[in-house]
């Protein structure tokens, strides 16, 4: 079985200082992204710079709010962005496909099994899936962080063995990469609490992510037993050197694999209907070894207004999160069954992700 990597790439890295599309630096991406293939990889593409292409083809007007501009750049920018990925692939006589998303795509699970068949069966016709965010139509609470988050989403979602990260810097350091005394850090565990004040260049012009987004999503994705690497795209061969045990960039050691459910729910933090406050037995039983379901018993308090199956979070008696999961009642029949005995699970272990503690 083909492992599956996880590729995403900057808009840093595709652009040039002037703000427009570096074709050179992106059909060298493709060309080591042909070389992966060769060596037997599957690879699904994350790729910004849809904003950055539209720059330079067109400034409008100065009467456009920085919305409806940036919406313009995405429409315009998406055609040049793909049509150059296309003709680099070409050369290789590899096929790619455009795959346009928003954070809504992900909030309803049988549409999120949709888009990963969908992109599972572009993997197994050798076609190189280039996804990115659908910035035409995505707003406010639509959006996501950066393609980052995007990018954790994804390798989660088409079980990758590896998130690779491409920015305009070596990886996560200890300050400001441009400080003498700052360091590279090489290795981070996925349960490691780090107080590391990290810092890149600041964030891109053309992008919205900076590395302190890079770190909590890596860290996040190595959670679900994802390996994570952030490393610079500027540099030459970076993704076969990587792939070759290179010691370049920030490796995030992961932890052990996770459900594809799991996976989904851990992502599901901005789509939550509710949530459920548990007293402390409940608590230290969730954290036990054993695998555990919450019970109705264990329940302290209820908010919000979710239906079977929808999305909660799960809060101690302080309020900490403690985790996510998806629900086996609706709001009513929940209410009628907390704090009782020998009731059925109102999350079951296998629909359950909890935060490291």
């Amino acid at each position: 079985m083909q492992e599956t990597l996880v590729i995403k790439v900057g808009s840093n890295v595709l652009t040039n200082e002037n703000g427009t599309l570096d074709s050179a630096r992106l059909q060298h991406i493709v060309e080591q992204i042909h070389q992966l293939k060769e060596m037997g990889y599957a690879v699904v593409l994350i790729s910004s710079g849809a904003v950055a292409s539209g720059r330079q083809i067109m400034s409008p007007s100065q009467t456009l709010d920085p919305i409806s501009k940036r919406q313009l750049w995405a429409a315009l920018g998406q055609i040049k962005l793909i049509e150059t990925y296309n003709i680099a692939f070409s050369k290789y006589n590899r096929l790619c496909a455009q795959i346009l998303v928003t954070k809504e795509d992900f909030r309803d699970r049988r549409h999120y099994l949709n888009m990963r068949n969908c992109i599972q069966n572009m993997v197994e016709c050798d076609v190189v899936p280039i996804i990115n965010e659908n910035d035409v139509i995505s707003v406010t609470e639509l959006m996501f962080t950066d393609n980052d988050e995007l990018a954790g989403l994804v390798a989660g979602m088409v079980g990758a063995s590896t998130l690779i990260i491409l920015t305009n810097v070596d990886g996560v350091f200890t300050g400001n990469p441009s400080e003498a005394d700052s360091t590279l850090i090489s290795e981070i565990k996925s349960t490691q609490k780090t107080s590391i004040e990290v810092k890149a260049s600041g964030k891109s012009q053309f992008g919205r992510g900076g590395m302190m987004t890079k770190l909590t999503m890596a860290q996040k994705t190595a959670q679900l037993g994802i390996t994570v690497q952030i490393a610079n795209g500027k540099k030459d061969f970076i993704l076969v050197d990587l792939l070759k045990k290179a010691d370049l960039g920030t490796r995030f050691i992961p932890a052990k694999k996770v459900s594809s459910a799991k996976t989904w729910i851990a992502h599901s933090t901005s789509s939550f209907q509710g949530d459920v406050v548990i007293d402390s037995g409940a608590k230290n039983a969730l954290f036990s070894a054993k695998p555990t379901s919450l019970l109705p018993v264990g329940i302290k308090k209820l908010e919000g207004h979710f239906k079977k199956g929808d999305i909660v979070r799960i809060l101690d008696e302080q309020g900490k999160i403690l985790g996510l999961g998806k629900t086996s009642y609706d709001l009513e029949s929940a209410q009628e069954m907390m704090g009782k005995k020998n009731q059925k699970a109102f999350i079951h272990y296998d629909y359950l992700y909890l935060n490291e503690s």
